[in-house]
């Protein structure tokens, strides 16, 4: 597909710290985060004027969907203004907490792993043609999957054999395994729950979940933008080499705990490559596949670039080249660099808050926002492409529709409802529309439903 539907959902982490000892459950604190989206949207699982959704998930995780995209540059404001609509929420609830007499601080993680060792999923969305063979497109996605941790993992602390390590991923150790509709008892790389949020008949969505959350903007450039040019490979139907692997799960385990990149995988076919050989072959293909068909959009040379860039660092073992790029190697320069300037073990408390320290979204405690501040982080937006993601919808897909009708709906002050695919009005007479191409900007349905909703009852 040259021109493809994205979106990312993200649930972050949330925790209260309390100064005058009285602590609240996970619970209570999901509570008081989502009590002003329950007082105007009568549930804590609501659309808003941007397109997006916002609910809370299992174990109280607060969750950012974003609105249909159809640019990365686009969908990548769109995930960041779900920060900044976390970030007004705290400050509401740390406001009424303090009127009801707790004094704490609440803090929201854009991390995968809590400090019991549950995770939770950062969730991309692509549409794809319904006419694809979905086994033979997992088949041949699930080996580039496995080894894209190392352009776009997170970074984090684990216990492998008595021994704190830096790796590569966050998620890497909660997948079980390769395709499923599980998603939380038996977490799969590839969800295979087939809603579409289109036209059935010629669409499908494309549910991966084993990807860690990214605080970088460029890590976000080329985690989705690199899937997104494999997919094009894939979907060309175009003929390349058997890479299926032998145990998916086995493989994301090991590539993850080893740094250089060198993990053999074993593949059905019998051969045994390194993970870093794997995504050479993957980006010698995908590169062949652009210089015979050209680039699909603007930001394909940077992609390409960056993700050589990083298969090149791993392969030098020299991460100076991408430690302002990719989340795990700028994370691991300010671990590694804070443990040998206090002579500190990796297992130390202190560097334990700093890995989870980095992926605090305010961006006056985070250090991940600390280090961008002082140019050790790269950016791909202009901060005005937030802003406006925010408050408005993309113009260019469905959403520009479902935001229309929402505010319309609000302004009248009458009750309705929606999710990715109806608009619905509940008062007076009613009405609802179905959107199923998610590439609509305008349909007169939706224009004569709001009308209606503008009638006196």
């Amino acid at each position: 597909m040259d021109r493809r539907i994205f979106g990312l959902e993200t649930e972050f982490g949330l925790n209260y710290v309390p100064s005058d000892g009285r602590r609240l459950t996970p619970e209570d604190a999901a509570r008081h985060l989502f009590r002003p989206v329950v007082a105007w949207g009568r549930s804590s699982n609501v659309f808003l004027n941007n397109g997006s959704r916002l609910y809370l998930d299992v174990g109280s995780h607060p969750e950012y969907a974003t609105a249909e995209c159809d640019q990365l540059l686009q969908l990548i404001a769109h995930d960041r203004a779900g920060e900044a609509v976390m970030l007004d929420l705290v400050e509401q609830a740390e406001e009424q907490l303090l009127e009801e007499g707790h004094e704490g601080r609440l803090f929201l993680f854009k991390n995968n792993v809590d400090s019991a060792g549950n995770s939770y999923g950062c969730h991309e969305n692509y549409l794809i043609p319904r006419k694809i063979e979905f086994k033979r497109l997992a088949d041949m996605l699930i080996p580039f999957l496995v080894t894209r941790q190392l352009l776009c993992g997170a970074g984090h602390l684990v216990q492998v054999a008595d021994q704190t390590k830096f790796v590569f991923s966050q998620r890497a150790d909660h997948m079980w395994e390769g395709v499923s509709s599980a998603t939380t008892r038996s977490r799969p790389i590839i969800n295979t729950r087939d809603e579409p949020h289109a036209d059935a008949e010629y669409h499908r969505r494309l549910h991966v979940i084993v990807g860690d959350s990214s605080m970088s903007e460029t890590t976000q450039l080329l985690k989705i933008g690199a899937t997104d040019l494999v997919l094009r490979l894939i979907e060309s139907g175009e003929i390349y080499h058997d890479l299926r692997l032998e145990n998916p799960i086995r493989s994301i385990r090991s590539i993850s705990h080893e740094f250089t990149g060198q993990t053999v995988v074993r593949l059905m076919s019998g051969d045994e490559p390194t993970a870093l050989q794997l995504q050479w072959k993957i980006l010698e293909l995908v590169k062949a596949f652009v210089a015979r068909h050209g680039a699909h959009h603007d930001q394909v040379e940077r992609v390409l670039e960056l993700w050589e860039r990083v298969l090149v660092a791993i392969e030098s073992q020299d991460f100076s080249p991408i430690d302002q790029d990719i989340d795990w190697a700028i994370k691991h320069k300010l671990i590694t660099g804070y443990a040998k300037k206090n002579d500190l073990a990796l297992d130390s408390p202190r560097i334990a808050q700093l890995n989870l320290t980095y992926h605090d979204i305010d961006p006056n405690r985070g250090l991940f926002h600390l280090l961008r501040r002082r140019g050790l982080a790269s950016s791909v937006l202009d901060p005005a492409m937030i802003h406006d993601a925010v408050e408005n919808p993309p113009a260019t897909t469905r959403a520009a529709l479902r935001s229309k009708f929402i505010r319309a709906a609000r302004v009248t002050g009458r009750r309705y409802s929606t999710d990715w695919v109806h608009m619905k009005y509940e008062e007076g007479e009613g009405g609802v529309v179905l959107c199923k191409d998610p590439f609509a900007t305008s349909n007169s349905a939706v224009d004569e439903l709001i009308e209606v909703m503008r009638r006196p009852v």
